[in-house]
């Protein structure tokens, strides 16, 4: 086994895996059980749900314009459904139950959530055919995912998404760098306000982050730190079948501790069951 450095969260290198492995899987879940985090990441060719490639079949069928269009519908479709099926697959490994117990769901503020069970949280990104997905037991967690030679090129974009002192961090990187520089902040953010329950919602001028090569560290605006140790970041390039990926992620620790039993059948306190048990023999 490779080794791997985490975080003050137990973040971890991503660990890549399919539906049919057996030996990454084993990885991930003593990765969440040892550190309280971790990420898995797979492809869409090996997470791509056989319903939904009919449904593709049949819903890009056509073309010109609304043809294109509904190609276009129909792959964000199908990888949507992949993502989901990775995301049920990696619950389902971290509460050692069968996929076909797991039921997703999303919160009030619209996050993925596992229905009727919070000692786990999650998040998901996908992008191209790339599938990423974060599991914490340790409070809240949020990841995103873009190709590494993205170029985020919209006018004004830096002056909307990036604070004063992180324009003149990106300012001060050579010419070739700083699309990579303005990209990292981008899934730094994406991730943060994922965590958090906003997404972009939040708006991305109102918090920053410093350059490469420094703590990883939410800034206000001038430039002074915001939070603490409670956040663990995470952000690096990630090759998958030689192309390369952004991946961030953000986990918020609660301060409760790391929850070491997140199966299922045994997640139960021993107190509560014990006062239940009481109870129960009290009646006969």
């Amino acid at each position: 086994m490779r080794r791997r450095s985490y975080g003050v969260a137990g973040l971890g290198a991503s660990i890549a895996v399919t539906a049919d492995g057996r030996d990454e899987w084993i990885e991930a879940r003593e990765t969440l059980h040892a550190h309280g985090s971790v990420l898995v990441h797979g492809r869409l060719p090996d997470w791509r749900p056989q319903a939904a490639d009919n449904e593709t079949l049949s819903t890009a069928v056509g073309g010109g314009r609304t043809g294109r269009r509904q190609l276009a519908h129909a792959a964000a479709r199908e990888r949507r459904a992949a993502s989901h099926l990775l995301l049920g697959h990696a619950v389902a490994v971290a509460l050692c139950t069968d996929v076909a117990e797991i039921e997703l769901t999303r919160g009030p503020t619209g996050r993925p959530a596992v229905r009727g069970c919070d000692q786990i949280d999650i998040s998901l990104s996908h992008t191209a055919d790339l599938l990423l997905v974060g599991l914490t037991t340790r409070g809240l967690i949020g990841v995103d995912a873009e190709p590494a030679d993205r170029r985020l090129r919209a006018a004004g974009l830096e002056r909307r998404v990036c604070t004063v002192r992180e324009r003149g961090d990106l300012d001060a990187l050579p010419p070739r760098e700083r699309a990579s520089g303005l990209l990292r902040l981008w899934t730094l953010k994406e991730s943060y306000t994922k965590a958090i329950g906003q997404g972009q919602r939040f708006p991305f001028d109102a918090f920053g982050f410093g350059p490469e090569g420094e703590p990883v560290r939410v800034h206000r605006p001038d430039g002074t730190p915001a939070t603490g140790s409670e956040w663990s970041f995470r952000s690096d390039i990630r090759y998958v079948h030689g192309v390369a990926f952004r991946m961030s992620a953000a986990v918020r620790d609660v301060g409760l501790g790391r929850t070491t039993d997140i199966d299922v059948a045994t997640t139960l306190d021993a107190g509560i069951v014990s006062t239940v048990q009481e109870a129960l023999d009290g009646w006969e």
